[in-house]
């Protein structure tokens, strides 16, 4: 049982072929039963429509809301706890969803497909700013990873759901997804996959989109690693000190000295705030554990009320 989640915008010409690429393949593997779900996100021609007519089941944004928010919605309508993610344009080749569904059946909570080939690595500018975000996301969870970005997924619906007030409503899901699983101990596995040439114009901005992936890196790691944010930074401030200082004994200029201590002592204030930013984070997770305690006795105390048929009342009543 799995359902497919797709989201679109103005991608008439590949929606058809890409749904029922997706129905033939489920099939011919044998994931049955199954759903294709397509959120289209305020699309201006016939998306919905083809999408429709294909056999999907199709929900509709009234205005463009995002990336993010589309596979939000489509996820909060599946039918099936198991969720694949894909897009619309034809450049993942969803003949290799069996793939993943038998790698995550094995025990991970995400199998992601690795994207390679020519049309993964055709742009001269995309590259090196994959680069720098890959290397950022791999400092942050401490670990490597094949693709940070990969719209190819398969994971649990009831798993990613916890996570949704986490993750972003634009094009940076999927990265904000990698981080959250990563970082909380959640067993991802990467499958190596043929990225084809996309369908249609892409919806990608490149730098504003960059941009906003990097803030989302930055506030997953804060949120969820502090230190490990603030270690770098400090560390970044403390050697920009030794180096005036440095400077300060070759040259023999004052401004540097002054330079080279003030950046020390600020060094050991920003990494005093990482410290507290790590007792603030175990502060909030014991009183959300200890709100979902709470919330979890009241239904108990609910469901038993209704099975003994009958409520406890004060033994005693002040008049």
């Amino acid at each position: 049982m799995i359902s497919v989640v797709i989201p679109a915008l103005n991608e008439e010409d590949s929606i058809g072929e890409t749904v029922h690429a997706v129905k033939a393949v489920l099939t011919s593997a044998d994931i049955v039963p199954f759903e294709v779900v397509v959120v289209d996100d305020g699309s201006a021609d016939k998306t919905g429509e083809i999408a429709r007519a294909a056999g999907a089941k199709v929900i509709r944004h009234p205005h463009r809301a995002g990336y993010g928010r589309s596979l939000k919605d489509g996820i909060r309508a599946a039918a099936y706890e198991t969720i694949a993610i894909t897009d619309a344009d034809g450049t993942y080749p969803v003949g290799d969803i069996p793939s993943l569904y038998a790698r995550h059946r094995e025990g991970f909570d995400m199998t992601v497909g690795a994207r390679g080939g020519k049309h993964y690595r055709e742009s001269l500018l995309k590259m090196p700013l994959r680069w720098v975000l890959k290397k950022l996301v791999e400092f942050t969870a401490d670990r490597k990873v094949p693709d940070i970005n990969s719209g190819l997924r398969i994971f649990h619906r009831s798993t990613v759901l916890s996570y949704f007030d986490h993750l972003c409503d634009t094009f940076s899901f999927t990265t904000s997804l990698t981080l959250a699983y990563m970082m909380t101990g959640r067993f991802v596995d990467y499958v190596p996959i043929n990225y084809h040439k996309r369908v249609g114009k892409t919806k990608v901005k490149l730098l504003k989109d960059a941009l906003k992936t990097f803030q989302y890196i930055l506030e997953a790691a804060i949120y969820f690693n502090p230190l490990r944010i603030f270690l770098l930074l400090s560390g970044v401030v403390a050697s920009s000190g030794l180096v005036s200082l440095l400077a300060a004994l070759i040259i023999h200029l004052n401004v540097f000295f002054f330079i080279g201590v003030g950046a020390i002592i600020s060094s050991i204030i920003v990494l005093s705030i990482g410290f507290l930013a790590v007792l603030l984070r175990q502060i909030m997770v014991k009183s959300v554990e200890s709100s979902v305690t709470a919330r979890h006795d009241i239904q108990a105390d609910v469901s038993s009320t209704k099975a003994t048929g009958h409520e406890t009342w004060p033994s005693t009543v002040e008049r």
